[in-house]
């Protein structure tokens, strides 16, 4: 019925184009089938744990960008078949160029009709590893125009360090959309269609635009690190946070084998 452990044959420049641009988008990664068949489970899983309940006019920036749900993959046997998925666990092992990957977490980004901006940051402000063989598989679960508010790169900003200390918010929308501009980062922010995925390291500048049809943008997200990093101390509120909630406590210099962050690859 669907097919999600099977190799994907990544173009031969994909893991360049990774490195020098910060992320790619893959055509065709998943079938219509497999989404058909996974996305009410994740959409209904979604519903039952959302705990964000205000009308859209009273929540923050953050809170109107779109519900999140995180680690579905504990909720639900059909969700972890998907989070532990060999095929999406393979493509980011060999974008990243690392021997193996285990999962950070999952957070399915449901985008409401009406639904605001995500504003522009970087992950890994929120995470505390020693290294950037990090990265975020986003997928979909339709097709994804750009009134519905798909995800946009600043192509080649995993290198620039302006903002990495900024959480999402107003403040990190306004201040990198200047500095971005003022650097020449050109945007990626092409719609994906039913299928297609992308791939975006941790320190990647991006941001969505908001969800302006009826229907809600449902998006299922999956974070890889490479199996061997190792945690780091960490820097501010979020990662401390981070490091107690998903890395069970891991002490800095130590690799995350928990049963939270189970080898993929």
């Amino acid at each position: 019925m669907f097919d999600i452990d099977s190799p994907y044959q990544l173009a031969d420049d994909a893991p360049e184009r990774f490195e020098r641009d910060g992320f790619v988008r893959l055509p065709g990664v998943l079938d219509a089938p497999t989404i058909d068949f996974f996305e009410p489970e994740i959409t209904s899983k979604v519903i039952e744990l959302n705990t964000m309940h205000l009308p859209l006019a009273e929540r923050s920036t953050y809170g109107k960008a779109f519900l999140q749900v995180t680690n579905l993959w504990q909720h639900s046997e059909l969700v972890r078949q998907f989070v532990l998925s060999q095929r999406l666990g393979r493509i980011a092992a060999e974008l990243m160029g690392v021997k193996g990957v285990r999962l950070y977490h999952d957070q399915a980004l449901y985008k409401e009709a009406d639904g605001g901006i995500t504003p522009w940051h970087a992950d890994q402000y929120y995470w505390p590893f020693s290294s950037d063989r990090t990265c975020t598989v986003w997928i979909p679960l339709q097709e994804t125009p750009a009134g519905m508010g798909p995800l946009e790169f600043a192509v080649g900003s995993q290198a620039f360090e302006f903002g990495r200390e900024l959480p999402i918010s107003d403040e990190s929308e306004i201040a990198l959309q200047q500095a971005l501009s003022e650097q020449g980062f050109g945007v990626s922010a092409e719609p994906y269609a039913l299928g297609d995925v992308s791939f975006h390291t941790g320190w990647t500048f991006h941001r969505a635009g908001p969800n302006t049809t009826a229907i809600p943008r449902r998006v299922m997200t999956i974070i890889y690190i490479d199996a061997d990093i190792t945690v780091t101390t960490p820097t501010n509120d979020n990662q401390r946070a981070d490091l107690a909630h998903w890395l069970a406590g891991t002490e800095p210099g130590l690799v995350p084998d928990t049963p939270l962050n189970p080898r993929i690859w």
